[in-house]
């Protein structure tokens, strides 16, 4: 069933553990996500990104999720989330659509304008009845520094500094909080060490549930302290991605010859199936529907 993002992160706060954000583009991931969700009995997020708007359409997006989550789900809890939203407007548009979350990302901004950007997109969420999440930092990978191969990044070019988000939280009124600390947007399995000791100190500053970006190539291990130190979002994209095109792309290999489409699909909404339940356990949110 669909849920407001605040019952589902309320009880998670409550009982130390973290949920799952994962991030869909069409009918086959949201399903594959939903049954994991269900076959755990554990509350979710799933995520829509601006790219994925683009692609899919907002209002049919959107209208596969809701459905799903009221036909499919029972009494699992499901929420709604925007993913990354830069600008005012599309933050708006999700509004309108029945998000009951968003995440306003002027993390590429200037301190000053991230912090205007993030109290407008705050205040028209909460008139609505919508919690926010603000970013503070840089995540590296997707968002280009780790780009710079020939050149050295020092952490405090780009990790959260813990002051300035307490800071930033206490100045935009966000109601979830994400941050830079070595997450990486992509995939970089033995690159992502996660700074525990910021994290720590961010936690001490930030009331509010902590969010964490890039989680699929982040350690078990570092998981699973991140979740003591008060993160209690884990986004997952990139591995649905690989699971999804490795599993279609095999069944097709297997088979050049297949036309129905369902036999390319079904192999890969397992797979990421099998991932989400994998993340759910993890995360310690099994069982907490």
């Amino acid at each position: 069933m669909l849920v407001h993002i605040k019952t589902i992160l309320k009880k998670a706060d409550a009982e130390g553990y973290a949920v799952g954000a994962f991030n869909t583009q069409n009918l086959e991931l949201t399903l594959a996500i939903a049954r994991a969700a269900v076959a755990q009995r554990a509350p979710i997020i799933i995520q829509i990104s601006e790219t994925t708007i683009k692609y899919a359409g907002l209002k049919p997006i959107t209208h596969i999720v809701e459905t799903i989550a009221k036909n499919n789900t029972g009494e699992v809890p499901i929420a709604l989330h925007l993913d990354h939203g830069k600008s005012f407007l599309v933050v708006a548009e999700c509004i309108k659509a029945g998000f009951s979350s968003i995440h306003i990302d002027g993390s590429e901004l200037p301190y000053d304008e991230n912090v205007i950007l993030t109290k407008e997109s705050v205040a028209y969420a909460h008139k609505h009845g919508v919690w926010a999440q603000g970013e503070l930092g840089t995540i590296l990978g997707k968002e280009g520094l780790l780009r710079r191969k020939k050149k050295q990044i020092k952490p405090e070019e780009y990790m959260t500094d813990p002051n300035k988000a307490g800071e930033f939280v206490k100045q935009t009124k966000v109601d979830t909080f994400a941050m830079s600390i070595g997450n990486m947007h992509g995939m970089f399995v033995g690159s992502e060490k996660l700074d525990l000791k910021r994290l720590e100190e961010i936690d001490k500053k930030v009331r509010q549930p902590l969010v964490l970006h890039g989680g699929s190539g982040v350690s078990v291990r570092d998981i699973k302290q991140a979740v003591r130190y008060g993160i209690r979002v884990i986004n997952i994209d990139t591995e649905l991605r690989v699971a999804f095109t490795s599993a279609a792309c095999g069944a097709a290999k297997k088979d050049p010859n297949i036309v129905d489409p369902r036999r390319l699909l079904s192999p890969a909404m397992d797979a990421v199936q099998k991932v989400v339940e994998q993340k759910i356990k993890l995360f310690g949110s099994a069982n907490k529907a």
